[in-house]
């Protein structure tokens, strides 16, 4: 391996806007083989730094250098495309038709984004005008475009926005395999452990480094914080300490306090689950009953296109499911049915009479604009309760969702479209719904905010159905995963998005730099021994913690079963759910013992 040079450097650099300092003294560098992640909440610097290494700003103090004839390639949030051009402008230029379509990488591009060589996803194909496309098809040229232009350095700010899970998963794939650095700004967890071997946190105008994706880099942070913690509480026993001398004289001397650092593993050996599912049924089911929301035989239809065909789904109290599906396969269409809002073309959606329901649609919510954060909350609820009696106020809920201090009576008129989606979110929550619709939560939301609706969700009993291509929140927040299929029917995938996308014919690849059992395949293409077993490791890493899934869904199942003994149609169900979660078990060990066998090698 040949020796690794910096492509960019920061020195003390600061820049600020207004008043406002955003980034103070940073100091660092991107070395040719770097895969940055970049993390940090709303507001923090994360996009502001991306334009310093690329040179669209210049700092306010200190020096950013790059190497000499160093190729970038940035995507930012805007989406900048010429005027007036078509996508044969933008992606091929004075190509020939047949030296693009010959070239492998060009077309491996173009079917992961763009609908193939045809440009099937377009209704002119190659020669669409830009300029009338929506702005999730201008995200996906624009990405398409950077890819393809084969840079040093690729600056990518949210480039997972506006796409779905399978493209997702084709990215990650994409520049998990690519040779040369990248710096990523993105609050997709899954993402960024499936590209990332380093991470950048951008938080109180500095910026902290940390080794490994985002599961490396929430174990390092929290061994920070602890280690901080135990510094503070040493230093105020030395107050104390100090405090008893000036009272009784000096003491005999004793050698220094040791402090011994565990390891970061040991921080949560003994955090119970996420939730405790069996408390939160018997709630769910004291509030909504037996019957939620049933859909029998529904279809529905846009003018002459339909969209959900003969749906049949039946919901009970404290289900927790994720809808997947495809871009355009109608997820928003069926939580639109079975909220009310839309009828159906054809069959019948019944909710229960106890049924409290609250959606959240991709549509921005109306709030009265003069209102503050805190007066637009408490308008629905001063206080909430939660399972097990706990009570919230609109003050703690605020402060939750990162609006503290002057931000808590900030104007509705003057907030960002995250904040705003933020506070529809609130008000959601805070009217103490027993049924939520989720439609695409985590957009425009940062990790911290994420993490604090998650923990929320945790201890919050009723029924949820979520439509996100956030693989992490999915798995965080959902149970079992159901996915809409092109011909507009619902199916349930014991193996979550794992199985989605294996059935739709996009490897997923796991967290690391190679995809899915990497091992000696990845070693054959060129990935670095080193690399095949790290990535192997991860592998490990990730097969064990679906295992573990695999276990608390097979226990919730065996207690479904128990509760249904004299239901025999139910039972059936259960039964056929229950050989298929097996099934999956077997494909999951089995990979697992291959990988387990490559690291014994």
């Amino acid at each position: 391996m040949g020796t690794s040079r910096n492509l960019v450097n920061l020195s003390g650099v600061a820049k600020g806007y207004a008043a406002r300092t955003v980034l103070d003294g940073v100091t660092l560098g991107i070395a040719d083989r770097d895969r940055i992640g970049v993390v940090g909440g709303n507001g923090q610097g994360k996009s502001t730094l991306l334009e310093l290494i690329a040179g669209a700003e210049p700092p306010d103090e200190g020096q950013v250098t790059r190497l000499g004839g160093l190729r970038l390639g940035v995507l930012d949030q805007s989406d900048r495309l010429p005027a007036g051009a078509t996508i044969r402008a933008v992606l091929v230029g004075d190509r020939a038709d047949h030296e693009w379509a010959a070239d492998r990488e060009f077309r491996g591009v173009l079917d992961g984004l763009l609908g193939g060589v045809t440009f099937a996803r377009f209704a002119a194909g190659i020669d669409t005008e830009v300029e009338g496309l929506s702005g999730g098809e201008r995200r996906r040229v624009a990405l398409a475009r950077v890819l393809l232009e084969h840079p040093d350095l690729l600056l990518l700010d949210e480039p997972t926005n506006h796409l779905d899970v399978e493209a997702i998963t084709w990215l990650a794939e994409h520049l998990a395999a690519r040779d040369g650095a990248m710096l990523i700004v993105t609050h997709d967890r899954w993402f960024l452990d499936a590209v990332c071997t380093r991470t950048w946190e951008v938080t109180d105008r500095s910026v902290h480094q940390y080794e490994g994706g985002y599961a490396a880099y929430v174990l390092a942070r929290a061994e920070r914080d602890r280690v901080q913690a135990a510094r503070e509480e040493r230093r105020q026993q030395l107050i104390r300490k100090e405090l008893a001398w000036l009272r009784r004289g000096p003491p005999a001397r004793t050698s220094k306090p040791r402090f011994r650092i565990e390891a970061a593993n040991a921080l949560i050996a003994d955090e119970p689950p996420a939730r405790d599912r069996t408390e939160l049924l018997r709630f769910a089911t004291s509030r909504l009953g037996d019957k939620v929301i049933e859909a029998e035989d529904v279809s529905y239809r846009y003018a002459t296109s339909p969209v959900v065909r003969h749906v049949t789904w039946r919901l009970g109290p404290g289900d927790r499911v994720a809808l997947v599906g495809a871009n355009g396969s109608g997820k928003s269409t069926l939580l639109r049915l079975l909220a009310g809002e839309l009828t159906p073309t054809s069959g019948r959606v019944q909710r229960g009479e106890t049924v409290r329901l609250a959606h959240l649609s991709q549509q921005a919510a109306e709030i009265p604009e003069q209102r503050t954060v805190i007066e637009a909350v408490e308008e629905v609820k001063r206080r909430a309760t939660l399972a097990g009696g706990e009570e919230l106020t609109a003050g703690r809920l605020a402060d939750r969702f990162g609006f503290r201090g002057e931000r808590a009576i900030t104007r509705v008129r003057d907030l960002s479209g995250g904040e705003r989606r933020r506070l529809t979110l609130m008000r959601l929550l805070m009217s103490e719904p027993n049924v939520l619709l989720l439609d695409e939560p985590t957009n425009d939301l940062d990790i911290e905010t994420l993490t604090a609706l998650e923990d929320l969700l945790d201890h919050w009993p009723g029924t949820l159905i979520v439509v996100s291509h956030d693989r992490y929140f999915v798995e965080r927040v959902a149970d079992n995963v159901f996915a809409l299929d092109a011909l507009g029917g619902i199916r349930h995938l014991p193996g979550g998005i794992d199985q989605y996308l294996a059935e739709v014919g996009t490897s997923a690849p796991a967290p690391g730099p190679a995809g899915p059992g990497a091992g000696s395949g990845a070693a054959a293409k060129g990935v670095k021994p080193g690399a095949a077993l790290r990535q192997a490791r991860k592998d490990l890493q990730r097969l064990e913690r679906e295992l573990e899934a695999l276990d608390e869904r097979e226990r919730v199942l065996h207690e479904a079963i128990v509760s249904a003994a004299t239901d025999h149609e139910r039972l059936v169900g259960l039964g056929a759910e229950l050989d298929a979660l097996v099934s999956e078990r077997e494909r999951l060990e089995s990979s697992w013992l291959e990988v387990a066998s490559l690291l014994e090698g």
